[in-house]
């Protein structure tokens, strides 16, 4: 598969990303730069986290007008895959994607730690090789991570199957306490209706390699691997 990474300015999850894919899970990758309009026939787009433009305005809201995003609605209104992570999931938000948005956490702080969370949905092209009854510890990072969407939407979404990933305890448990950032449902990650543009605030790729102890990442680029494989 050939995956394509954007970068932007304040872009600092781009080299995580591209090392995974490519050294771990012995992918092809192009770095693709925010001004860059042509996305190179690649299968996959990922949006890595980071602080895009500084994070000025809101995380997301100024990339979202680069030349690349352009692009990338093209690419994703016509079935292509795009999956963001953390400042992507933001990206993708403020593009619109993805429904809601990401505001700030309710402790109105910067939340860097190791974080459970578990699939809500296990039908879906990052889940493929994950239950529900394994929680997966993937880092987080972030101070704008608390995801909220109208009831309307919500009670959309839930019909749909688009909430896949939520926060929870060491145990799998749905908790006030394991929710890090007040998202609504403890959500940490969600999907489109058509189930091609992915986003969630954990990291894994900061979870993917053996040299960092921690390997529950790999399911989730695996289960995304093994999805575009048998769509071509």
């Amino acid at each position: 598969m050939k995956f394509g990474v954007v970068i932007f300015p304040g872009s600092n999850c781009d080299h995580d990303m591209t090392y995974v894919l490519r050294k771990i899970l012995k992918q092809e990758v192009v770095e693709l730069w925010h001004k860059d309009t042509e996305l190179q026939n690649c299968d996959a787009i990922a949006i890595p986290g980071g602080f895009s433009y500084g994070d000025y305005l809101r995380s997301g809201a100024i990339a979202k007008f680069s030349p690349i995003m352009g692009s990338i609605i093209e690419f994703a209104n016509k079935g292509g895959f795009v999956f963001g992570v953390c400042n992507g999931f933001q990206i993708l938000c403020e593009a619109g994607l993805l429904p809601g948005t990401l505001l700030h956490n309710t402790n109105q702080k910067f939340i860097c730690k190791n974080q459970y969370i578990i699939a809500e949905n296990t039908d879906s092209a990052m889940t493929m090789f994950v239950t529900k009854e394994k929680p997966l510890k993937i880092p987080i990072a972030h101070g704008e991570g608390r995801y909220y969407a109208p009831d309307d939407i919500l009670s959309e979404m839930i019909q749909n199957n688009q909430i896949i990933w939520r926060y929870c305890d060491e145990n799998g448990k749905l908790t006030e306490k394991a929710n890090p950032n007040g998202s609504l449902m403890n959500i940490a990650g969600i999907c489109n209706k058509e189930k091609n543009v992915f986003g969630m605030m954990p990291h894994p790729e900061r979870a993917a390699d053996p040299e960092l102890k921690n390997t529950d990442g790999l399911a989730i680029f695996k289960s995304i691997i093994t999805h575009l494989r048998n769509k071509k």
